[in-house]
């Protein structure tokens, strides 16, 4: 009895620590904390944080790791988002419209396209960094999955970022354990799970679209921007489009932030906090319309990942017969990523939000899922090969996470707990969808 009191108080303790670490902070001190955080999915991976370890319930020890994982800080992916506000810039220019700060804003653009030339997409330093971190931490808290000739199986996307991402992973992993036993694949035939994109989950009806458009406007706007950068600001209103100018200004001082971490471009300092929280809640409903469970485009977006979730359960199944299973780690894309968290209901992310204007209040926080370089870790325990009653725990960006089920022992489940409740929501979604007009 007093085992089963330790384990309540436990599983409470996780969840009240889980509800505060959650809502301590709003978005504009996250902001003023972090500018990154106003990219969204281009917010710097929060390398520094780190949370204490729940204990194991007693005689359970960690055996198997299952993970998937963003590439690390990339460039941006082509020269396009960079174009539009250079060729504004330039017709302005033409015009003999730009202020002092306007040329110097000019200036920093086209030093910044010419350093991204060639690397578009392609993974930085900084983001071999964090491989190499999020390595260090797996390794250094499960020695026991991860010790001698443990077997580790790593699979990435065929996508250059992705594929190198791994090896900066695995090669600290020989780096601090040479005897393991790796082995690595970037393949077409594992793209069908890896990175499935799902055509007709992904569109966004026409009335949907007008919405969202009309929501951005609300938001999206600078007259202090124009302001600055043009001595005429009407005249320069006829060939440069304020939206998208402020939006892709912003955007190329916090990208910069990924690739040379070591220089700040001046960018982030024409805009003021508010800016960049306008930026961030007009992206953060982007990501929850394509990606969450939001009712407006059919509230099943998440399960684009329904094939990903089916692997990785039957990956884990096959492992658990093993006596050494050691790691599974699968590198991909913030767009699996995030609708795969939503599938699985963590911390939340699986809620069904009516107004725009709550997605923010009821903490659906795109920044705190899918920065570069984030990552899912399912860790599974048992006290031997023999033991039925498997456990596992959930992190997402290495911080223990809490599911839509019940459990005794939370953070930890029970495996079989897990098997049954998303396998039927995976079922009930495929004989749904067979029943769709696209299907008939």
């Amino acid at each position: 009895m007093a085992k089963i009191h330790k384990r309540l108080l436990i599983s409470l303790c996780f969840i009240l620590c889980l509800l505060s670490s959650g809502t301590a902070q709003s978005v504009r001190e996250m902001i003023k904390k972090d500018p990154s955080y106003a990219a969204c999915n281009y917010r710097i991976y929060p390398d520094s944080v780190e949370m204490p370890m729940t204990p194991a319930p007693e005689g359970k020890h960690p055996f198997y790791i299952s993970h998937y994982g963003r590439h690390g800080s990339r460039y941006i992916n082509n020269r396009k988002g960079y174009d539009i506000p250079y060729k504004m810039m330039l017709k302005a220019d033409s015009l003999g419209l730009l202020t002092t700060a306007g040329h110097q804003v000019l200036k920093e653009i086209r030093t910044i396209i010419n350093d991204s030339e060639g690397q578009w997409g392609d993974l930085t330093g900084f983001g071999q960094l964090q491989m190499r971190h999020i390595c260090q931490r797996m390794m250094n808290r499960f020695p026991e999955v991860l010790s001698g000739d443990a077997h580790v199986d790593a699979r990435s996307t065929v996508v250059n970022r992705c594929i190198l991402s791994m090896g900066s992973f695995m090669m600290e992993m020989v780096k601090l354990n040479p005897q393991l036993q790796i082995t690595m694949r970037a393949s077409k035939r594992d793209m069908w799970y890896l990175n499935h994109q799902d055509k007709l989950l992904r569109k966004m009806p026409d009335a949907t679209q007008e919405a969202y458009d009309a929501f951005v406007d609300k938001y999206s706007r600078n007259p202090k921007l124009m302001k600055l950068l043009f001595t005429d600001p009407d005249a320069a209103s006829k060939v440069v489009d304020e939206t998208w100018l402020n939006y892709y200004v912003i955007k190329m001082g916090l990208f910069q932030l990924n690739t040379h971490f070591y220089r700040d471009t001046f960018l982030t300092d024409l805009f003021d906090i508010e800016d960049l929280y306008n930026l961030w809640k007009t992206d953060n409903v982007w990501w929850y319309l394509n990606h969450g469970s939001s009712e407006l485009n059919g509230g099943d977006r998440p399960f684009t990942q329904r094939y990903l979730l089916r692997q990785i359960i039957a990956d884990a199944d096959s492992c658990l017969q093993l006596e050494r299973p050691g790691a599974q780690l699968r590198f991909g894309h913030e767009t699996v990523l995030l609708p795969l968290t939503c599938l699985l209901g963590i911390n939340g992310y699986d809620k069904h939000i009516d107004g725009w204007e709550d997605v923010e209040a009821q903490g659906w926080r795109s920044s705190d899922v899918i920065p570069m370089g984030s990552n899912i870790q399912l860790v599974f325990y048992r006290s031997d090969i023999h033991d039925q009653d498997v456990l596992f725990k959930v992190l997402l960006n290495e911080q223990e996470a809490q599911l839509p089920m019940t459990t005794d022992c939370a953070p930890y489940y029970h495996w079989k707990d897990f098997r049954a409740f998303y396998l039927d929501k995976l079922d009930r979604y495929d004989r749904r969808r067979l029943s769709l007009p696209a299907y008939n």
